[in-house]
C-alpha cells in the first residue's frame, strides 16, 4: 500500500486497486487537525479489522464533503461513476416503494473508495448480502441516557456478559464511539429481523431484571429514567444500523468505536480511542474481534423467554415503523 503525489490529489494503491483521494489536505478532524488523508491512513493501518466488520454487509455510508464540523449526507445509493470493481447489492425499502444499491466492503479498496468519496462513519446491516432478510449478528447496543454515567454502562456490560455466559454464548465488546458500548454476537442467519429483535427484547428484560435500578427497557424515551441504561434492542430492526467496529465517528476529535476485551471494561477510556491512537493499538493488540466468526449461536432460549414473558403480560416489542 503506497501513496503517491498526483497533484492535488494523491493515488492509494491497496490490494491491487489504486484510488485517487482527492483534497487530501482537506481538514476533517478540528480538535488535532487530521485531514481526509490521515482519515485514510487510519483506515489501512487498521485494515483486517474494518474489512472484517463491514465483510458483505449492506452498508450506509456517512459523508462529511467538508470534514466533520459541516453538513452530514446519508448515502444509501452508491453514485454514479463508482469503480466497476465495487460490489453491492439491490435492497428494496417498503416504507418507500424504493430501491437502492448499497455498497458491501469485499476488500480494503472499497473502504478507501468510500473515503475518497468522504465517508468518515460506517453503519452496515447485521446481515450479509447473500440473504440480506436473515442477520447473522445480534447487537446488544448500551446506550446511556442524558443523566447515566459511564461507570452504570460498564456495570450493565458485565450483567450482559453474565446472563451471555449462561446461555453459552460469546460476545465481543467495543466501544460506541459515543458515550456507550455494544456487544456482537454472531448467530446463526435462520432468523428474519422480527425474531432476532424480539430476542434482543428478551435478553434485554432479562439485564433489566437483575439490574432494575440501572437499566431501562421502556420503549419511549420520555417515559425513561434519565439515569438509566437503555438496552436498545430497536438496533437489530431491519435497516437499523450504527457504526462498525474500527468506524471513525464524525465528531471533531475522531473518535473510534473499538473492540475491547472484556477485561478492560472497567478501565477503558473511550474519548482515548481516536484516529490518533487506535493504529498503535491495533498494531500491539491486533484485531480483539478476529474470533468473530468462529462461531456462531442460535437463538432458541431467547425466543422462549420472549414466549413466556408475553404469556406473563410483557407488551410484544412495539413496530419502530408504526
Amino acid at each position: 500500500m503506497a501513496a503517491t503525489p498526483h497533484g492535488e490529489a494523491v493515488e492509494i494503491e491497496v490490494g491491487g486497486r489504486v484510488v485517487r483521494v482527492s483534497s487530501p489536505q482537506r481538514e476533517y478532524f478540528p480538535a488535532r487537525g487530521e485531514t481526509k488523508l490521515d482519515l485514510v491512513n487510519y483506515y489501512l493501518a487498521v485494515g483486517d479489522g474494518i474489512v472484517r466488520a463491514l465483510l458483505d454487509r449492506p452498508c450506509m455510508l456517512h459523508r462529511y464533503p467538508k470534514g466533520v464540523a459541516g453538513q452530514k449526507v446519508h448515502q444509501k445509493r452508491i453514485p454514479a461513476g463508482a469503480p466497476d470493481w465495487l460490489e453491492t447489492v439491490n435492497i428494496y425499502f417498503p416504507r418507500f416503494g424504493r430501491t437502492a444499491d448499497e455498497v458491501c466492503v469485499t476488500e480494503l479498496g472499497s473502504v478507501i473508495w468510500a473515503v475518497q468519496m468522504s465517508t468518515v462513519e460506517f453503519h452496515p446491516w447485521n446481515s450479509r448480502r447473500f440473504d440480506t432478510e436473515k442477520p447473522d449478528e445480534w447487537r446488544i447496543d448500551l446506550d446511556p441516557m442524558p443523566d447515566c454515567s459511564f461507570d452504570k454502562v460498564r456495570r450493565t456490560a458485565h450483567v450482559a456478559n453474565e446472563v451471555l455466559d449462561e446461555l453459552g454464548i460469546r460476545g465481543f465488546p467495543k466501544t460506541s464511539g459515543g458515550s456507550g458500548l455494544h456487544i456482537y454476537v454472531r448467530i446463526e442467519p435462520e432468523w428474519g429481523f422480527a425474531d432476532v429483535r424480539r430476542a434482543a427484547h428478551a435478553f434485554a428484560r432479562e439485564v433489566e431484571r437483575r439490574a432494575p435500578s440501572e437499566v431501562t427497557t421502556t420503549w419511549w424515551r420520555k417515559d425513561r429514567d434519565p439515569g438509566a441504561v437503555f438496552v436498545d434492542y430497536n438496533q437489530n430492526t431491519r435497516d437499523h444500523t450504527i457504526a462498525s467496529a474500527y468506524s471513525v465517528r464524525g465528531n471533531p476529535e475522531g473518535t473510534v468505536s473499538t473492540p475491547i476485551s472484556w477485561d478492560e471494561i472497567d478501565d477503558v477510556d473511550p474519548p482515548s480511542l481516536t484516529i490518533a491512537t487506535v493504529p498503535a493499538r491495533f498494531a500491539e493488540l491486533g484485531d480483539l474481534h478476529a474470533e468473530i466468526d468462529d462461531r456462531a449461536y442460535r437463538l432458541d432460549t431467547l425466543l422462549e423467554w420472549a414466549d413466556r414473558d408475553e404469556r406473563e403480560g410483557a407488551e410484544p416489542t412495539p413496530d419502530p415503523d408504526a
